[in-house]
């Protein structure tokens, strides 16, 4: 909310004006201002986050692989299995 609070600006301001040279001035303290704010919220939200154990993360990263593989084998066995098929009806 803040980012898009930041980039309201009045659009009545002439170029030359003083109130568009200091949002000028200010804009890269006003950046570092929001990135440190981002990265606090950022932090705080990590802390909120139940992460996995380790046997957790290696059950599910089998479970991937093995799926994978099945379906790998799967789609090449239906690939030889059409192309057969084709070859057979253009020959």
């Amino acid at each position: 909310m803040a980012v898009a609070e930041a980039k309201m600006v009045d659009k009545s301001e002439e170029p030359g004006s003083s109130s568009a040279v200091s949002n000028a001035v200010s804009y890269v303290p006003r950046k570092f201002a929001e990135l440190r704010e981002f990265l606090t919220e950022v932090k705080s939200e990590l802390k909120k986050v139940t992460w996995p154990s380790q046997d957790e993360v290696r059950g599910t990263t089998l479970v991937v692989i093995a799926t994978t593989f099945f379906f790998g084998f799967y789609l090449y066995g239906m690939d030889l299995g059409f192309s057969w098929v084709l070859s057979y009806i253009l020959k």
